[in-house]
């Protein structure tokens, strides 16, 4: 494969996640509030673990610290993640297919961090 094409696809992979634990932190109150909301147990732990497990695994995937651990513990977490809060089967409607959605694209991610694994 393309050395290039294949750095490229680390940072897209990766960059994911780092951009989506950064934005968390930096939306923590109002995130952690809906969590409360939705029944999560202790929110602001929860949130801060997995945020920092989000920055800290996707910016090793990017640069190819310990990849293949970085991107073991981000499939964990993006299944735990979707199963806990993409729970699609409990709405209706939009909401229901958004959910679906997301839940969806959720194990396209899950494949990039196996091909990331094997690298």
């Amino acid at each position: 494969m393309n050395p290039s094409l294949q750095l490229l696809g680390f940072i897209l992979l990766g960059g994911v996640f780092v951009w989506a634990g950064l934005e968390h932190f930096l939306r923590f109150r109002a995130i952690t509030r809906q969590l409360g909301e939705h029944g999560f147990p202790a929110p602001v732990p929860l949130l801060a673990a997995g945020s920092l497990l989000e920055v800290t695994a996707g910016l090793c995937v990017v640069l190819g610290f310990h990849r293949s651990y970085a991107a073991a513990a981000l499939i964990v977490f993006t299944i735990a993640a979707s199963g806990l809060a993409l729970n699609f089967w409990r709405y209706s409607g939009p909401q229901r297919q958004g959910l679906r959605s997301t839940f969806i694209i959720n194990f396209a991610v899950v494949g990039g961090l196996l091909l990331a694994m094997a690298n």
